[in-house]
């Protein structure tokens, strides 16, 4: 069941993107407000688990990820200061055996414009830039969407998909800023031909230490290698593409080995961002309005799901609203009951493994023991439940 008014979404990013081609495909018009000139993704790489790529099966996605995903051969944690492997999970085949499905990283953008290509692609999708969804009204017939240029625009129902920082959010769950964790994170991306041999590495590799972590793997075929290096600081600023103090980084990484002090110095220019997230909440909608991807659930970047809950977040609702025979109310209910025991353990075990790759003292002695007795390596360290992912087919 469709409307002739278009379903809006605010935010042009992964998830909203996402979305907007399921409903898209399901029939519904489409509207896609980025305040930003053009569409397109910053940042550097994502991690994408067995259960992103259930997402893409579903969405018949997999042959375009595959064209230009990188599947490293292992997952590993080193000790940032000792340089010794603390645990390592082969994945390849080993991950196909356990889940069904690869694991894989990508680089941000590539991710981004798969999904931006399918929707302009899409005849129902109208793609809109320079276009600031400011706040909205709504009524039992649809919605009122108002621009920061003064522009109304009317729609059956609206999904805010605006990240970190949501104006919907603001109106819908009214809990203020976002939780800065107090860590800050350098991210940069270099050509393969830039990387010494002895430096670079086939797997997602992290070198985790007190109050520091540095990770990297290749990306885009394995023509790229990305770079993250965290560490905790009192900085705050409201952004991902804020230029980063290189003195700074490299005080805070003296101490640690000699690999990890070359592949640093190799870095010219760095792009900070500070790590936030909220509290999970049980709702995120308000009748004909709901919250999608980090606009609803903003997660640390620690167990790398982001985009991946993001995107399992626009194939429910879809099915919810399949579920519901176009009932968006409904819908909007049946699909936030769904999804947010789920995101909420993200949410909250991804604080926790910031704890585990920062750990100091007995808690570091502890977490290597742990990891390196080979026990809880077994389903990527106790996060089975995370990598089965969901079964789109039997939701409801």
């Amino acid at each position: 069941m469709t409307s002739a008014l278009p379903v809006l979404v605010s935010g042009g990013g992964i998830g909203g993107l996402a979305a907007a081609s399921l409903l898209a495909q399901d029939g519904h018009q489409v509207t896609v407000f980025e305040q930003a000139p053009e569409f397109g993704e910053i940042g550097a790489g994502i991690q994408l688990g067995p259960n992103i790529f259930k997402m893409f099966e579903y969405l018949d996605m997999t042959d375009a990820i595959t064209q230009v995903a990188f599947f490293p051969p292992g997952l590993g944690m080193n000790d940032i200061r000792t340089g010794e492997t603390v645990v390592r999970v082969p994945l390849g085949d080993a991950t196909h055996r356990v889940y069904g499905y690869p694991y894989g990283v990508i680089y941000r953008a590539d991710l981004h414009n798969v999904f931006l290509q399918r929707c302009q692609n899409h005849p129902n999708i109208t793609l809109r830039t320079n276009a600031k969804v400011e706040r909205f009204t709504q009524s039992a017939l649809g919605v009122q969407v108002h621009l920061a240029n003064g522009e109304v625009v009317d729609g059956t129902v609206l999904i805010g998909a605006d990240g970190m920082w949501s104006k919907i959010r603001e109106a819908v769950v009214g809990d203020g800023k976002p939780r800065v964790s107090g860590h800050i994170a350098y991210r940069a991306v270099l050509k393969k031909e830039d990387v010494p041999a002895e430096l670079w590495s086939d797997d997602v590799l992290l070198w985790g230490g007190e109050k520091t972590h540095l990770v990297h793997y290749p990306m885009r075929r394995g023509e790229l290698f990305n770079l993250v290096a965290v560490f905790h600081s009192s900085k705050y600023d409201e952004g991902w593409n804020t230029f980063g103090d290189t003195a700074e980084l490299q005080e805070r990484f003296a101490q640690a080995t000699p690999q990890v002090r070359a592949l640093l110095e190799k870095i010219e220019t760095w792009k900070m961002w500070v790590l936030c997230d909220r509290e999970p909440v049980k709702n995120w909608t308000d009748r004909r309005v709901t919250l999608l991807g980090d606009a609803a659930h903003p997660m640390l970047q620690y167990l790398a799901q982001g985009a991946g809950q993001a995107i399992e977040d626009a194939v429910v609702l879809r099915e919810a609203l399949r579920h519901t025979q176009g009932n968006w109310t409904d819908a909007f209910q049946k699909y936030q009951a769904t999804r947010y025991l789920r995101t909420g353990r993200v949410q909250l075990t991804a604080r926790f493994y910031g704890d585990i790759y920062h750990a100091a003292g007995v808690q570091r002695e502890l977490r290597n023991q742990m990891f390196q007795s080979g026990t809880e390596s077994a389903g990527f360290a106790g996060l089975k439940w995370m990598y089965d992912g969901i079964n789109p087919k039997h939701l409801f």
